[in-house]
This record gives C-alpha cells, structure tokens and sequence, in this order.
C-alpha cells in the first residue's frame, strides 16, 4: 500500500524545477540591475546639471545628502528618509523642489518620471506619423 500516492510536478523533478526558478530569478535580477543602472545615471547627470560631483549619485546616503543641499532642504529630513511610509512622502517633496529647482512645477513631476518620458515619446511619435500619414491621404 502507498502511502505517499499522490506527487506534485515539482516533486517528479526537483532538478527541473530547481533551474526553472534560477532562470526566473536570474532575469528578475538582470531587470533589476538595468533600472539601478537608469536610476544612477539620471542621478548623475542631475548632479552634474546642479554643479555637483556626479560620483555622488554612487554613494548611499551621501547621495541624499545631496540631494537636499541641491533643493535646499534641512539635512535632518535624511532621518526621515528611514521612516517607512514617511520616506515615501518625503521623496516626493524632495522630487518637486527639484523639479522646481530646475524651473518646472509641481505638475512637471510626473514629466521626470522614466515611463512618462517614454510613453510620451512613442504617442508623440504616433501622433506624427498619424497626421503625416493623413496629410498624405488628403492631397
């Protein structure tokens, strides 16, 4: 008598299942060093825009600092960077005396975000392609 008749796909082949789960992890870490990559360089090249040492957007925590010297925040709010749900609050503060720092306002926030600015590219360059093609039907 089995004691033990009933398997789970996973127990058949623990070998495949094993690989499986490092290709998924693998690629969740390629994604997410790309977007660490994006978010240094951005960083960086607001530093620098700002006049600031861009190698600063590499250092943990000595990139906040900066951060708030450049929107002229006190450095205390770096304490409150570590409070959880604060520090989300506190980002976005700190992200819209950027973008007014750099002469936008606190509606232009949503213009610095990475999918914004891709999302606006494709549908301008769709809304192009559409007017031109259009024109083209017309004559």
């Amino acid at each position: 008598m089995q004691q033990f008749g009933s398997t789970l796909f996973a127990q058949v082949n623990p070998d495949a299942a094993g690989a499986a789960a490092a290709g998924v992890a693998m690629i969740i870490l390629i994604i997410e060093l790309a977007l660490v990559v994006v978010m240094i360089a951005g960083m960086w090249a607001v530093f620098a825009k700002a006049g600031k040492p861009g190698w600063a957007a590499i250092i943990p925590f000595y990139n906040i600092i900066v951060l708030l010297e450049i929107t002229g925040k006190p450095l205390w709010w770096l304490v409150l960077f570590l409070i959880p749900c604060v520090g989300i609050v506190v980002a976005v503060l700190v992200y819209i005396a950027l973008a007014e720092q750099f002469g936008m306002g606190p509606d232009s926030l949503w213009d610095l975000s990475c999918f914004r600015l891709s999302f606006s590219r494709f549908w301008d360059s769709a809304a192009h392609s559409i007017s031109r093609h259009r024109s083209a039907v017309e004559t």
